[in-house]
C-alpha cells in the first residue's frame, strides 16, 4: 500500500464516515422530534398545519369536509364525465360555491382560530367571545358544521337526482320493450307483403322513405 492510498483510507475511515454518521443521525433526530403536520389535499390553501395546534373535533370536521368536498368537486365540476376538471367542462354556480367554501372560507376560519389559539390557547377554548355565547373553538366548529351540513345536502341531492335518472331510464325501456305482441304483429305485417311489391319499393324509393337519423330507440 502506497502512502497516498493509506492517506485516502485514513480520510475515509476517520473523516468521511464519521461526518456522514453525524449528518444522518442529525436528520433522524430532527425527523423524529419534528411536529406531525396535517395536510388536506382537497384544500391546499390550508397548507401544512401542526397536528397539536387543532383540537380533535376540529380535525374530525376538517377531514369530513375534505372528503366530501373532493367528491362534490368531481360531481359538479366534471360535467363531461372524462375524469378530470378542465376548460371543456361547463361549471355552474354550485361548483363555484363549493370552490369558494374550500378555497376561501374554511382556510380563513381556521386561520382566525389559530390566531386566537396562538395568543392564548386556554382562552380560545374556554372564554366566551364578547357579545356571544360561544368560545373561539365553538365558533370555528359552528362554521365547519354549517359547511358540513351543506355538503351533506348537496351529496343527498346528487344521489336522488341520479337515482331518478335511473328510474326514468327503466320506465322508458319497459314501455319500449315490454309489449312483444305489438312488435310481433308489426313483423308479421311486414313479412306478409308481396315479394314484387317489396322489390318495387326497393327499386323505386319514394321521398317518404325513413331516414336513419329518424330511427329512435
Amino acid at each position: 500500500m502506497t502512502q497516498v492510498t493509506a492517506m485516502f483510507v485514513m480520510f475515509v475511515l476517520y473523516g468521511l464516515l464519521p461526518a456522514a454518521g453525524l449528518y444522518l443521525g442529525y436528520r433522524g433526530i430532527k425527523k423524529m422530534t419534528a411536529p406531525k403536520m396535517l395536510e388536506y389535499k382537497a384544500m391546499p390553501q390550508l397548507g401544512y398545519i401542526p397536528e397539536k395546534s387543532l383540537p380533535v373535533d376540529v380535525k374530525t370536521a376538517l377531514n369530513q369536509i375534505n372528503e366530501k368536498g373532493e367528491k362534490l368537486r368531481v360531481i359538479y365540476g366534471d360535467t363531461n364525465n372524462d375524469g378530470k376538471i378542465d376548460d371543456e367542462d361547463t361549471v355552474n354556480e354550485t361548483y363555484i360555491m363549493i370552490q369558494n367554501l374550500m378555497d376561501k372560507h374554511v382556510p380563513l376560519a381556521v386561520t382566525d382560530y389559530r390566531r386566537l389559539h396562538d395568543l392564548d390557547g386556554a382562552r380560545a377554548d374556554n372564554t366566551k367571545i364578547k357579545h356571544s355565547n360561544v368560545t373561539g373553538k365553538e365558533a370555528l366548529l359552528d362554521v365547519l358544521s354549517t359547511i358540513n351540513t351543506q355538503f351533506d345536502d348537496l351529496l343527498n341531492a346528487s344521489y336522488h337526482q341520479d337515482g331518478q335518472k335511473l328510474l326514468a331510464t327503466n320506465r322508458y325501456l319497459q314501455k319500449r320493450f315490454d309489449n312483444p305482441a305489438s312488435n310481433i304483429a308489426a313483423e308479421n305485417t311486414s313479412n306478409d307483403a308481396p315479394i314484387d311489391t317489396t322489390i318495387k319499393a326497393i327499386e323505386n324509393p319514394t321521398d317518404k322513405s325513413v331516414s336513419a337519423k329518424n330511427i329512435k330507440l
